[in-house]
């Protein structure tokens, strides 16, 4: 973290800091391919390493790419080519650490084709070759009971790669799984100098988005605003992983509906903002092979209103309450469900009503790693929620707490979702988190 700058990634921070400006095509692709590199070279063999994994066989089919090959292609790669097969072999022993294509190309300027076509011209007995020249103790394949990130093997590669191996290399084939969930969670510190840059980004975004430029109460929809953040990814360059939601909770007597509050509302209920509303946004954006995934909160302030209603301030406080007992339970080698049980134990100490619903963050917005409750699953999440948390991970802080507020007789979620990574330092905000309702109208914006 505490290394040089170069001068590349100089030039990335100074160009996004200045309005947010999105580099070119070319300059994203030299940024992925000299991060891949660095991925490819320093961080997989440490990962097979712990993971006691010599030999890791990836196979994928154009257009029905394994979710791991995609985050190993270059970046002028867009898919995988026909059939692609990568294969790691690490022997720290020997200090061997090989990384092979069995294809037609190079894949990029890292790994290297080495598929005589005309000595065999089955790939399948290119790989048998491989794997008797290097003899490996495992045969690792990206299949996974509990994450589809590292489950992706297709039923006809692993029937005919199986069906082409000796007897005795069937025996030493096993599961990736920890590996493959390794290397997609494992954040490294080049990583950690661009990710404040995506967040930064995703906050002014929603910034300008809960502001009077684009919010004019009694006419805009929460479904205009909801096309506005997509209109802004995409005339910005940018691309989202998800397609954003805007929810209105105000003083009626319209019920809090979780699946509605993050998905289309009915059409009968009235979506035009209005004063005295308080808004919500579940945003994100994916840039430079990273995501971000935040949601925050917004007051439109009524005639005469300078600041939102304490009742509102304090129940956002709430929310942060929650997410700094959520936060203070990180520890290496806890599970997610271990972390969800203690830190819902201590809110309800507290008097929190609150629901857990964190997830790791990076290649993919809902990423592989321990699961920190669901929504609809406050008791633990079986599979996903027994792995534990390692150092240089990146997470998700999603949580709400129910406030009940007497002046609209009715509780209140407030909604929080900040982006945030865990090392040997302890746990801390990429950017930051929102600790106060950004105000539409009165002058504010």
């Amino acid at each position: 973290m505490k290394k040089k700058l170069s001068g590349l990634i100089a030039f990335i921070l100074l160009a996004i800091t200045t309005n947010a400006q999105i580099l070119p095509l070319k300059e994203q692709a030299r940024i992925i391919d000299e991060v891949l590199a660095d991925r490819l070279n320093n961080l997989l063999p440490s990962l097979m390493e712990k993971n006691k994994i010599d030999m890791w066989v990836i196979v994928s089919r154009e257009y029905n790419e394994d979710p791991v090959i995609r985050t190993m292609l270059p970046a002028t790669w867009l898919s995988a080519r026909r059939r692609t097969i990568l294969v790691f072999y690490n022997n720290p022993t020997k200090k061997v650490f090989k990384k092979i294509a069995i294809a037609r190309y190079n894949v990029g300027d890292e790994i290297e084709a080495q598929w005589d076509m005309k000595k065999f011209p089955d790939q399948w007995d290119a790989l048998n070759d491989i794997i008797g020249q290097y003899k490996p103790e495992k045969i690792a394949l990206n299949t996974s009971k509990h994450f589809g990130q590292a489950d992706g093997v297709d039923h006809t590669d692993f029937e005919e790669l199986t069906q082409k191996l000796s007897a005795a290399n069937k025996t030493k084939v096993v599961s990736a799984s920890d590996l493959a969930v390794a290397w997609l969670e494992t954040r490294t510190p080049r990583e950690m100098q661009i990710y404040p840059q995506l967040n930064s980004i995703s906050h002014k975004i929603i910034a300008e988005g809960f502001s009077s430029k684009v919010i004019t109460p009694g006419i805009t929809t929460s479904d205009d605003l909801v096309w506005w953040f997509r209109q802004k990814v995409n005339d910005m360059g940018l691309s989202t992983w998800f397609h954003p939601s805007v929810n209105i909770q105000r003083n009626d007597n319209v019920a809090f509906d979780h699946l509605k509050a993050f998905s289309k509302e009915s059409k009968d209920q009235d979506n035009v903002i209005r004063m005295g509303d308080l808004l919500h946004v579940d945003f994100g954006i994916s840039y430079l092979r990273l995501n971000t995934d935040i949601q925050e909160h917004a007051y439109v302030l009524a005639p005469g209103e300078k600041e939102a209603p304490a009742y509102l301030t304090d129940g956002l406080s709430k929310a942060n309450r929650l997410q700094d007992i959520l936060t203070s339970k990180f520890k290496e080698n806890r599970s997610g469900n271990e972390i969800l049980a203690i830190a819902l134990a201590q809110a309800k100490e507290e008097n929190i009503n609150g629901t857990i619903y964190t997830h790791p963050l990076g290649f993919h917005g809902h990423a592989a790693g321990p699961t920190i409750g669901l929504w609809d699953q406050q008791n633990g999440v079986p599979g996903s929620g027994d792995y534990p948390m390692y150092y240089q991970t990146a997470y998700s802080i999603e949580l709400n707490a129910a406030v009940d507020v007497k002046e609209w007789n009715k509780p209140v979620r407030f909604m929080l979702e900040q982006n945030g990574y865990f090392d040997k330092n302890g746990f801390w905000y990429i950017d930051g988190r929102q600790t106060k309702l950004h105000l539409v109208g009165g002058g504010n914006n």
